[in-house]
């Protein structure tokens, strides 16, 4: 029987079995060329392959006695069907939440991965995943077992990712997802995880920083008239960047002041257009089937647009945190300061819950065009443009 004397008498590069009374079938020691001695068990699986499974290093906390212990439960389960060694082998071959998120990119970048919206995702989209995997679920995740990453790992996941925790904990989700579809665990560790915040852009134009703004873009409509003309439009519509970039001269009826959107964040949209928003985009050449294309006759949006805002907003110094996004939420803020309801806004801005109901609608109704005028009017009245005189329209006295 194994005892802490054969052990210490055991000769390098041999192997001693248990035996005598209480011994148990399979258990031995084994010495390699060192000191180390190393407690294991062999065995036969219910196919009848023969396993060898180490137990444990001789030494703290093993001790003869414990090892013996241990391969007895070990041949319980072994007896129930169970494989101990092959379940060790597989479970150093798992997949690691690093590599789960590489199979993840991969799969979106195929269309195998859609939306919420059940349409696969935008590069722009798989380029902001993509960052915020290599910047914080790699880091702090990736060298995990997909299989052994517990609720409590994505709690302090959740605490450890600074500003923009939430969208990276839902991307996350999204993963574990695909790692069910995959068949790599059974649950998602991210259900039920209660995310942080985002740190919410609240900032809007000061009326100050409005009329720089307009300064700026008056002083550069020369050199940069097509950029400028961008920024200007999305000053007065408090639009995504990305849905003015991508707006198409097809999308846009002049006369009934509408936008239709065919693919936006929130999918399908309908923007009523204020007045100054269309004189706006009257005066641009149609240069191609985009608005507001690379350049003539090109059918890419313009890659330029954020190094001319940067010019922009340094001409009008503007604060660093001042980006395209504060315009939208500047926008906003005004619509509220005219008492505009919360419906309205959604829908001048095609927010989610707006949107629903205007996929039905051909053309912006009479209500939402006024908002739109009032939102724009008073927008370019802080940006300094000189607004258009009222026509005046002789009547003639009723005779008596």
């Amino acid at each position: 029987m194994l005892t802490l004397k054969t052990i210490a008498s055991l000769n390098p590069g041999s192997t001693i079995w248990d035996n005598g009374k209480g011994a148990v079938t399979g258990f031995g020691a084994r010495r390699q060329k060192g000191e180390a001695v190393t407690y294991l068990l062999k065995y036969r699986t219910a196919a009848s392959r023969q396993r060898w499974h180490t137990i444990g290093r001789h030494g703290a906390p093993w001790t003869p006695d414990m090892a013996r212990a241990a391969a007895r439960r070990l041949l319980v389960e072994v007896a129930g069907g169970a494989d101990p060694a092959g379940r060790k082998q597989d479970s150093r071959k798992a997949a690691t939440v690093a590599e789960l998120c590489d199979d993840y990119l991969e799969a979106a970048k195929a269309g195998r991965v859609l939306t919420r919206r059940r349409v696969v995702k935008k590069p722009s989209t798989l380029t902001t995943d993509a960052s915020r995997i290599s910047c914080h679920i790699k880091p702090l995740l990736g060298s995990l077992k997909v299989a052994a990453v517990s609720r409590a790992d994505i709690e302090r996941f959740n605490e450890s990712v600074p500003g923009g925790a939430s969208r990276t904990v839902g991307l996350l989700g999204g993963i574990f997802s695909f790692a069910i579809r995959r068949g790599l665990r059974a649950d998602n560790p991210v259900r039920g995880v209660e995310r942080r915040a985002d740190g919410q852009r609240q900032r809007r134009l000061s009326e100050t920083e409005y009329a720089a703004l307009g300064d700026a873009l008056r002083a550069l409509s020369k050199d940069h008239p097509i950029t400028t003309a961008a920024a200007r439009f999305l000053v007065l519509t408090g639009w995504r960047r990305g849905e003015m970039l991508q707006l198409k001269w097809n999308e846009v009826d002049l006369v009934t002041r509408t936008a239709r959107l065919a693919d936006t964040k929130t999918g399908a949209s309908m923007r009523p257009l204020s007045h100054s928003a269309c004189d706006a985009l009257r005066e641009l050449p149609r240069m191609s089937a985009l608005v507001f294309p690379a350049s003539a006759g090109a059918d890419k949006p313009m890659r330029s647009f954020p190094k001319v805002w940067g010019r922009i907003a340094k001409a009008a110094s503007l604060p660093p945190g001042i980006t395209p996004h504060t315009l939208r939420h500047s926008f906003a803020s005004v619509a509220a300061d005219l008492d505009c309801s919360d419906l309205t806004i959604g829908t001048l801005l095609g927010h989610r819950k707006a949107t629903v109901t205007s996929r039905y609608a051909h053309h912006a109704d009479a209500v939402m065009l006024q908002a739109a005028d009032r939102v724009a009017d008073r927008i370019a009245e802080l940006l300094g443009e000189a607004r258009p005189a009222a026509d005046v329209v002789a009547m003639r006295m009723a005779r008596a």
